[in-house]
């Protein structure tokens, strides 16, 4: 494979993963959290990696340049949609999970809408951190419950006490929980700038 087709490669293979995203929550088991978290861990570290290969190697596409911010947005949003559906009732998950789509859907309906007037908003120093506490926090909610004490047991098993791992796995489990909730704040703070820009041209 020619080294340029890399970055357009990576994105393929991210949007190849979302299906098989889907699929893992109708997985029975604890190992069914592990490998939901593990695919989207995977997807997100390859987003990071396409766009640096694409400027390392000058191998900006239009292919990439198309597919890849709906690549991203697909992977979060299918990942949020699954998560809501099997935490019904959760509003740590509810909420920030919803103010996270919107958002989403908003600003790619700004893009386009700034874009007939030649207007391109560069990505902030603040939507990068954004975007990498937003990775996190799905990860984690992805391991769950379930996820986490499976994972412990089999990386550890009779290492470690029994008590200690159920701390752990609540520790993933909060922790989780306040990055998403960051993560729709960041995700609020950084929608304003596209909605500022495209209110001045409405």
């Amino acid at each position: 494979m020619n080294k340029k087709q890399i970055p357009n490669f990576l994105t393929t293979f991210r949007l190849a993963i979302i299906p098989i995203l889907v699929l893992s929550f109708y997985v029975q088991g604890m190992i069914a959290n592990v490998m939901a978290a593990i695919l989207f861990a995977i997807a997100a570290i390859t987003d990071y990696f396409d766009g640096y290969f694409a400027r390392s190697m000058q191998a900006q596409s239009n292919f990439g340049k198309c597919l890849d911010p709906i690549a991203d947005k697909l992977l979060v949003i299918v990942a949020i949609v699954m998560l809501i559906n099997s935490n019904y009732g959760n509003l740590w998950i509810l909420i920030p999970g919803l103010i996270i789509i919107c958002r989403e859907v908003l600003v790619s309906g700004l893009r386009e809408f700034l874009a007939e007037f030649h207007v391109n908003i560069p990505v902030s120093r603040l939507a990068k951190w954004k975007t990498g506490v937003q990775m996190v926090a799905i990860t984690g909610l992805l391991l769950g419950e379930g996820g986490s004490s499976y994972t412990l047991h089999h990386m550890f098993g009779s290492l470690m006490e029994l008590d200690l791992k159920w701390r752990i796995v609540n520790i993933i489990n909060v922790a989780a929980k306040f990055l998403f909730v960051l993560a729709a704040a960041l995700t609020i703070i950084t929608g304003y700038s596209y909605w500022k820009v495209g209110f001045k041209r409405m």
